[in-house]
């Protein structure tokens, strides 16, 4: 009586009849595999197997850059609909203070920021009765303060969209909000000839939504579309 156990006839039929069942099957492969390389005995090299491990981790490898290219794209794609449909929310208002409100509210929420103000160089005093009605998004600042806050002093040329973790937000632009911010983005606007620069500030509580490594061509784009807005308003 033989020892080696006999395969059903059942079972036997079914893999002739359908080979693709084993071979795509990566444990079941590995197993004969590994089953073929002890029959053989340790004196003998299986180049074939090992082959075959080489292209099996490349395969992994792929498919792990696959799988993360694809949850890239879909993530470019959510944030470009979410950018978007901010940009239509800013452009429907047809009164300046309605425009301002729903900047710090809604148009706010749907690029999920906790924080949105509009900073703009003036000379005139926060205190002016002008500059109150205009609500809590609109922050104004002394002559060159754009420029000094998104080059943190330095003298170098600022950039158009700026990224960064922050240890907490600063006062004179967030206001009562800047002591829960962790990141920010800050959009650096221009409003045309003769005009003092500006600049649109997203403060966020998470320290992660923001960073330096992240692409800034949508924040670019939205700010384009913000600038066109506000030259509108303030012609």
């Amino acid at each position: 009586m033989s020892g080696t156990p006999e395969m059903e006839d059942k079972l036997r039929e079914r893999i002739i009849a359908q080979p693709n069942v084993i071979l795509e099957d990566q444990d079941l492969m590995r197993a004969l595999i590994a089953a073929n390389e002890r029959s053989m005995g340790n004196n003998i090299v299986d180049l074939r197997g090992i082959a075959m491990e080489r292209l099996e981790a490349r395969l992994d490898r792929l498919e792990d850059t696959h799988r993360s290219v694809i949850a890239a794209a879909y993530d470019n794609l959510a944030g470009t609909n979410q950018v978007h449909r901010a940009i239509l929310r800013m452009l429907d208002p047809v009164e300046f203070e309605v425009f301002l409100r729903d900047l710090g509210g809604e148009v706010a929420d749907i690029l999920r920021v906790d924080s949105m103000k509009l900073v703009l160089e003036t000379v005139q005093n926060e205190n002016d009765p002008t500059i109150k009605r205009l609500g809590t998004v609109l922050s104004v600042a002394e002559t060159g303060f754009v420029r000094r806050y998104l080059t943190d002093g330095r003298n170098a040329a600022p950039r158009q969209v700026t990224l960064r973790q922050i240890h907490e937000g600063d006062p004179r632009v967030y206001g009562q909000d800047a002591a829960y911010l962790r990141s920010e983005a800050c959009l650096m606007l221009d409003f045309g000839e003769g005009r003092l620069p500006g600049m649109l500030a997203m403060g966020a509580e998470d320290p992660h939504q923001f960073s330096p490594q992240q692409g800034t061509d949508l924040l670019a784009f939205f700010a384009g579309v913000f600038e066109r807005a506000m030259r509108r308003w303030l012609s």
